[in-house]
């Protein structure tokens, strides 16, 4: 498994949804930039949903969760908050707030648990009621 693809693409989608975060819907060009996104989505799919599914499954497993395990870039935040680049110019990022898949736990009680997958290193994240709490996976 090529980790350093994975997470290129992963950024690409990323950086793709920032932008269209940041424009109107009136933007001429918004709506070639959603087509873009769209594709880039469903080949990340394409590519990486056997890997990554087993991943979802361990950390599922670990949650005692049933609930059910989707598509990996549902797991890709709406929002992203860049944060500083590092010596190589590699930006990593944060998610805060309502993104990612909601799952059910009872090891959660009555708590907001969702998981979020976030680029550079490429991770699932667990963040509970708004805050990222720890890292359930990371690329290798």
């Amino acid at each position: 498994m090529n980790w350093e693809k994975l997470d290129q693409e992963l950024t690409d989608i990323v950086e793709k949804r920032i932008q269209l975060a940041a424009m109107d819907y009136s933007d001429e060009n918004y709506d070639d930039l959603e087509e873009e996104l769209h594709d880039l989505e469903d080949d990340f799919n394409e590519e990486y949903e056997a890997v990554l599914e087993k991943e979802l499954e361990k950390i599922y497993d670990l949650l005692k969760s049933d609930t059910d395990i989707l598509l990996p870039t549902a797991y890709i935040a709406n929002k992203y908050k860049p944060l500083q680049a590092d010596a190589k110019g590699v930006v990593s990022y944060e998610v805060v707030g309502q993104e990612g898949v909601p799952i059910e736990s009872d090891q959660f009680d009555r708590q907001d648990v969702r998981i979020v997958m976030i680029p550079n290193p490429a991770r699932f994240v667990m963040l509970i009621n708004g805050r990222p709490l720890k890292d359930l996976w990371r690329s290798r």
